[in-house]
């Protein structure tokens, strides 16, 4: 073999074996972008989504699909009227369990 081919593939195998992975994002990726300040109508839902805080989003998530249109909306998980909501959705989910 060729002196200058085995140099080449030599420097080759060692810059490749020194290289690592890049992560493919260091960026907070939240599904909700805006949360919505209108006032909520509860029976207008039809979905309920509730996404937990994550590595990828520091934030509870709560998305709403709407009943006559299917818009999703995202609520705000501090309102009190929310809190209210999940807390019955934990008790109801508690008892169904039990």
């Amino acid at each position: 073999m060729n002196p200058n081919t085995v140099l080449i593939f030599c420097l080759i195998f060692l810059t490749l074996s020194g290289t690592q992975g890049i992560p493919l994002s260091r960026t907070i990726r939240c599904t909700c972008i805006e949360i919505s300040t209108q006032p909520v109508n509860l029976r207008s839902f039809q979905k309920l989504e509730i996404i937990p805080a994550s590595q990828s989003c520091p934030h509870v998530e709560i998305i709403a699909t709407l009943k006559k249109n299917g818009e999703k909306t995202c609520l705000n998980p501090k309102s009190k009227v929310i809190a209210n909501l999940l807390k019955a959705a934990r008790k109801d989910r508690s008892k169904r369990s039990s």
